[in-house]
C-alpha cells in the first residue's frame, strides 16, 4: 500500500474567507464549496482546504504548510499587505525563513533569499 499527499486541511472559522484571502496569497482559485464548511482551493501544486470548526485554535500549530520564494522579503511585505502577521524571521545554517500567521492565526512559513 503507498500513500499519496493531496491536500493539506486548515481548520477555521470563516472558510470561505480564509480561502478567499490564501487565493489571492497564492494566486489560485476556489476549486470547490461545500455550502461554506468546506471550501478547496485548487493552488498547485498544493491543494488547501479549509474546513469549518467551532473552537478557535488554542496553541501554536503542530503542522504547517512552508512556502518557498526567490525574493523573500517582497513577498513577506505583499502577504502582511495582504493581511498576514509577520511573526518572527529565523536561520538554520544557510536556510532563513518567516514565519506568518494568515487572518485567523493559523502559522505557516516563508523560505528563500
Amino acid at each position: 500500500m503507498t500513500l499519496d499527499a493531496k491536500m493539506i486541511t486548515i481548520d477555521c472559522d470563516e472558510p470561505r474567507r480564509l480561502a478567499a484571502w490564501w487565493a489571492k496569497a497564492l494566486d489560485a482559485e476556489i476549486a470547490q464549496d461545500f455550502g461554506g464548511e468546506f471550501v478547496i482551493l485548487g493552488a498547485k501544486p498544493l491543494v488547501l482546504g479549509f474546513q469549518h470548526v467551532s473552537e478557535p485554535r488554542q496553541s501554536k500549530n503542530r503542522v504547517h504548510v512552508d512556502f518557498h520564494t526567490e525574493d523573500r522579503h517582497a513577498e513577506v511585505a505583499r502577504l502582511v499587505a495582504l493581511g498576514a502577521t509577520l511573526v518572527g524571521e529565523h536561520s538554520a545554517g544557510p536556510m532563513t525563513w518567516n514565519v506568518l500567521q494568515d487572518p485567523e492565526g493559523n502559522e505557516f512559513c516563508v523560505a528563500g533569499e
